[in-house]
C-alpha cells in the first residue's frame, strides 16, 4: 500500500491562504467598527435648540395639553409649532416664573415679534404626506385608551418630564433629524394585521408620498 508522503510546499499553501484570508477578517471587522460607532458620529451634528424650553413647566406645572400649543388651525390642517404670538398670550411683559431663558424669550422674541427657528425633531422631506387629523385622539381612541400626551409619544419623542429641550441631531448631508419618525415605526399600526379591520388603512406607497 502506498503511503502519501506530506510535501513541504502543502504546508506552504495552507498557511497562504490564511495568510490571504487574514487581511479580509481584518478589514471587515475595521469596516463594521467604523460603519457603527465611528461613522454615524462624523454624520450627525449636535445642535441646541434656540431657547431651553420645558416642557415639563407647561404639562405638569401648568397642566397645559399638547394641543394647547400644538393645534389644529381653523381649515382642518395642523400648525405644528405654536408662534410667538401664540406664546405671548401667555408670556408678554413679565416673566411668569423664575427661569432666566423665559426672561431672555420675551426679550429676545415677544417684544421683537422675532419667530424662534426651532429645530424640528420629526422633519420629514416634502414628499411626505401626514394627517394628524387621520391620527387624532378621537380616531385612535375608538380602540386605544390614550391620554393626549400617550398618544402623542407614539410618535414624537416623550418630552412630558423633561426640562431641557432634547438635544438635535442632524445629517450633515441630508440636513433631516436623526430623531426622526422612521416607516417602520408607522408599521407598527398600520401593517399590524388586527389594525386593518378598525382603519381601513391602505399600505400603498402613494398613501404617505406624494
Amino acid at each position: 500500500m502506498e503511503e502519501r508522503l506530506l510535501h513541504p510546499a502543502d504546508g506552504n499553501s495552507t498557511s497562504r491562504q490564511f495568510g490571504g484570508a487574514a487581511p479580509f477578517f481584518v478589514g471587515l471587522v475595521v469596516a463594521l467598527i467604523f460603519g457603527w460607532w465611528a461613522f454615524p458620529g462624523m454624520l450627525f451634528s449636535e445642535q441646541e435648540q434656540p431657547i431651553n424650553f420645558s416642557h415639563k413647566v407647561h404639562i405638569q406645572d401648568a397642566e397645559m395639553e399638547c394641543s394647547a400649543c400644538h393645534y389644529f388651525r381653523e381649515d382642518g390642517t395642523f400648525a405644528g409649532l405654536p408662534t410667538t404670538e401664540s406664546c405671548a398670550e401667555c408670556h408678554s411683559d413679565e416673566p411668569l416664573g423664575e427661569d432666566p431663558e423665559e426672561a431672555r424669550f420675551i426679550k429676545e422674541y415677544v417684544e421683537t415679534g422675532k419667530e424662534v427657528k426651532w429645530h424640528v425633531y420629526q422633519k420629514q422631506p416634502d414628499n411626505v404626506f401626514f394627517s394628524h387629523a387621520a391620527h387624532s385622539l378621537e380616531s385612535c381612541n375608538n380602540c386605544h385608551d390614550f391620554s393626549e400626551v400617550e398618544l402623542c409619544s407614539q410618535c414624537h419623542i416623550d418630552v412630558a418630564n423633561m426640562d431641557k429641550a432634547p438635544t438635535y441631531y442632524e445629517n450633515k448631508l441630508t440636513t433631516y433629524s436623526k430623531q426622526t419618525m422612521k416607516m417602520w415605526q408607522c408599521e407598527r399600526c398600520h401593517a399590524h394585521p388586527e389594525h386593518y379591520g378598525v382603519t381601513r388603512s391602505s399600505n400603498a406607497c402613494f398613501v404617505c408620498h406624494k
